[in-house]
């Protein structure tokens, strides 16, 4: 039996600060759509542009701010996307109680939000990347995927009832206040960190700005890894905003309900993260992902199959519980190869790119799932959605794709 890995005090604050942000974010989970329709009676199709307009904006924000991330120290910028975060949600609540709460201000509020978190995103990775050994990736990044369901399973049903006691925004107030300990939790980490190099070149000129996507594209593994994890991740968040409309306003089903139908499934969660060294110590990589990227994608469409009452409520949580039992034992294993895959130089840029192709990818699917569940109805968007996530696995890299480069050498 492995023992439990010690991977410092740095890493711990590290891994704190993004525990209570995910916590946060799981209390608010969902909580700008669900907002959009139960205090602005908005119908599938804003809720879907919610969904999509802001993350697609906010990507084409998070560009130019790549490369700006990239050379520089990441913890600053770590605390400013954090800041900046909090600053978006709270506004929130602010314009809620006094009755000036509009739809705009959703929109920017979730173009911002996304934007920040690309960037903070990039900027973690690049971050974990110096400050634990690879050998210790794949352990670190696990501890991260399990976090992240583990907030999930709590926070939606306490964000539901807390919906209930004390009204719609209530979880916008946690999950604002947990950027703000997430920043403070990374000031604690302390020590110095070492100032990017520098080419002399400006860092935003047109180059700069694609040499993330050229990295992955001109990496047979990586290149497939992408164009996989961008379609997979559109069509499955593509749901999130048709099963809003769905459960809660044309199947009647509570806000707890709502949240429970989410948050009890992510127990899988906990269980793939913790299984995920093992699991590749024993088969290996490239059967991770092509086995359990496959077994991602053919759980999907059982959505479109959600009825009224208990019957229902337990299909959403019986496929849920299998997508993510997969997505969690996946997703750390995907991101310790992208990370032992990308040069130092490049870690930052190659982040964004693969952050802003996902998002783009959720934006365009969730709004074409919006438009087409406006003109038929949210049943056959979830199953069209689920239909073509079938052929995902077809994109799969083969185990030639996946051992052509070797991972990047340490450097004491």
């Amino acid at each position: 039996m492995m023992g439990r890995t010690r991977l410092g005090r740095q890493f711990g604050w590290l891994w704190a600060a993004y525990a209570v942000s995910a916590y946060g974010s799981g209390l608010g989970f969902g909580a700008l759509p669900l907002i959009a329709v139960l205090v602005l009676h908005a119908g599938p199709a804003e809720v879907s542009a919610l969904s999509a307009v802001g993350p697609a904006v906010g990507a084409l924000i998070a560009v130019p701010l790549a490369p700006w991330v990239e050379f520089r120290r990441k913890r600053p910028v770590m605390i400013a996307m954090d800041l900046t975060r909090f600053a978006a949600m709270a506004t929130i609540p602010v314009a809620y109680a006094f009755g000036r709460l509009g739809f705009v201000q959703l929109l920017v509020i979730s173009v911002v939000v996304a934007a920040a978190k690309i960037a903070f995103n990039a900027a973690s990775g690049a971050y974990l990347k110096a400050l634990v050994r690879p050998d210790d990736l794949l352990v670190a990044n696990a501890r991260f995927e399990s976090t992240n369901w583990s907030s999930i399973a709590v926070g939606p049903p306490l964000g539901g009832a807390a919906i209930g006691l004390f009204g719609p925004v209530t979880t916008v107030v946690a999950d604002a206040l947990s950027y703000l300990f997430s920043a403070l939790g990374i000031t604690a980490i302390g020590g110095r960190e070492e100032a990017p190099q520098t080419t002399g070149k400006s860092p935003v000129r047109a180059g700069a700005l694609l040499d993330g996507w050229r990295h992955i594209l001109g990496h047979p593994g990586l290149r497939a890894l992408y164009l996989n994890q961008m379609l997979v991740a559109g069509l499955i968040m593509a749901t999130e905003p048709l099963l809003a409309v769905l459960l809660l306003r044309r199947l009647g089903f509570p806000p707890w309900q709502y949240g429970l139908a989410f948050a009890a499934p992510c127990v899988g969660g906990l269980i793939g993260s913790r299984l995920a060294r093992r699991v590749v110590a024993r088969y290996g990589r490239p059967w991770v992902f092509r086995t359990v990227g496959t077994l991602r994608a053919v759980w999907l469409i059982g959505l479109a199959f959600v009825g009224p009452g208990i019957v229902g409520l337990v299909t959403v949580m019986a496929v849920e519980l299998a997508i993510i039992i997969n997505m969690s034992l996946y997703t750390p294993v995907l991101a310790t190869y992208r990370l032992e895959h990308t040069p130092k130089h490049l870690v930052a840029r190659t982040l964004s790119a693969w952050s802003i192709g996902q998002q783009a990818a959720v934006a365009v699917c969730t709004a074409l799932g919006g438009l087409l569940a406006d003109v038929t109805s949210p049943r056959t968007a979830l199953t069209v959605a689920g239909l073509l996530i079938l052929a995902t696995p077809l994109l799969l890299p083969r185990h030639d794709q996946m051992s052509q480069y070797e991972p990047e050498p340490s450097v004491p």
